[in-house]
């Protein structure tokens, strides 16, 4: 059932074309990706998604990567401003699925030198609590008209 959903959502995502799935024990980490920023961005977003289909609670807890600052954040609103912050822990409940989506919970890349490109392939250390580390590839897509949030100026 739990596989089941995760495939059903991989499916649903834009841009199925690219995209591309990992395992690391229970999790499964589909389609890592970032936009593609404009040439004097000094962030970027990336976004994924992530299914336990263990019966057991696992968070990420931290990225590591070749940029000055990555870190997992929040996006939300407060007073009717909308604003980020960074969250140690991001948990990935048992039997659930998590999304890492523009407008919501995303990995924030600062300090970029050079802009993300399409056809670029970003390489980052996801660090789960229970399950450990996994090396992925974030490749940069294009970004659609579906897309919100904005982290690629």
């Amino acid at each position: 059932m739990k596989t089941l959903l995760a495939t059903t959502l991989a499916l649903a995502l834009p841009g199925l074309a690219a995209a591309h799935d990992y395992m690391l024990g229970d999790l499964q980490i589909i389609h890592p990706r970032v936009f593609a920023t404009a040439a004097t961005a000094k962030t970027g977003g990336g976004y994924v998604t992530i299914a336990n289909d263990g019966e057991t609670d696992d968070a990420l807890i931290g990225v590591r990567g070749d940029f000055p600052k990555v870190e997992v954040h929040e996006s939300y609103e407060e007073d009717g401003v909308a604003r980020m912050r960074h969250i140690d822990k991001l948990a990935i409940p048992a039997d659930d699925v998590v999304e890492l989506a523009p407008g919501g919970y995303h990995v924030m890349f600062m300090g970029l030198s050079d802009p993300f490109e399409v056809g670029d392939e970003i390489p980052l250390t996801l660090i789960f609590e229970k399950a450990g580390e996994i090396d992925i590839v974030f490749k940069v897509e294009e970004r659609s008209g579906d897309d919100h949030g904005s982290h690629s100026e």
